[in-house]
């Protein structure tokens, strides 16, 4: 079973940055739509960013301009560039493939990151 593997996260100031990356655990031959969704203690997950295997994104109205996210599609890797994050951001980001297409051509639903923590504190 193919996974998806999250990097990055971690504790930043109000203003500043990080950046996100998901990638498929083993060669694969393709990932079509990949989303980071995110949930925060007490709140139910929301859609942050989501792009489509030509790289057209939509964003959750609250990122407002400050978040990024791209794709290598030779890397099977979905990133999500955020900046001027607030406390508000504070959450566990997870990316998200509805469908991933293993070498051999199986399709493999609904895959999950293991989940980043993103604390924005001063």
């Amino acid at each position: 079973q193919v996974q998806l593997v999250q990097s990055g996260g971690g504790l930043v100031q109000p203003g500043g940055s990080l950046r996100l990356s998901c990638a498929a655990s083993e060669t694969i031959r393709s990932i079509n739509v990949v989303a980071w969704y995110r949930q925060a203690p007490g709140k139910t997950r929301q859609m942050v960013a989501g792009i489509t295997s030509g790289g057209d994104p939509s964003y959750g109205d609250f990122v407002r301009g400050r978040f990024t996210i791209s794709r290598d599609n030779a890397k099977n890797t979905v990133y999500l560039q955020m900046n001027d994050l607030q406390p508000e951001d504070t959450a566990v980001y997870y990316c998200n493939a509805p469908v991933i297409t293993t070498v051999g051509g199986k399709f493999e639903r609904d895959k999950w990151g293991q989940g980043t923590q993103v604390t924005v504190s001063s």
